[in-house]
């Protein structure tokens, strides 16, 4: 049975991406693939980013900023952009908005971590069932 994969991209793969890819690993626990890259990837992570992650026992400092490439579309069942505009061609891109949190501190990213979690968490309960995919039988 193959885990359905999500990617999210931003522009640097930073900030918002790297937030939401933490999120969505911590929140999934394996149930799904989780992938991010950015369209002009920054050189390393928020810092702040790494520290909003890390107060809710999220580790993420290993990760590196990567371009998102037709391969890793290609893998992806669901690309969320979290800035419109980014010209991802996918057949299920959903465009989540949102501010980029570059030069912000600790304290204003919460708020974003916060509300991405919300959208996370409703995303994995779209992607993740308890039905019996197909071809599975359901125990007794």
């Amino acid at each position: 049975m193959r885990r359905p994969t999500v990617l999210f991209v931003c522009v640097h793969n930073a900030g918002r991406s790297q937030l939401a890819a933490g999120l969505a690993a911590a929140r999934a626990q394996g149930d799904v693939e989780v992938l991010s890259a950015g369209t002009e990837p920054d050189p390393e992570v928020s810092p702040q980013v790494l520290a909003s992650l890390a107060e809710i026992g999220i580790d993420r400092s290993s990760q590196v900023p990567q371009a998102v490439t037709s391969d890793l579309l290609a893998q992806a069942d669901v690309v969320v952009a979290l800035k419109p505009g980014l010209g991802l061609v996918h057949p299920h891109v959903q465009t989540w908005p949102l501010p980029d949190p570059a030069g912000w501190d600790l304290d204003g990213i919460r708020p974003l971590r916060e509300h991405l979690d919300r959208r996370i968490q409703a995303l994995l309960s779209q992607l993740v069932t308890t039905e019996p995919r197909h071809g599975e039988t359901s125990a007794p």
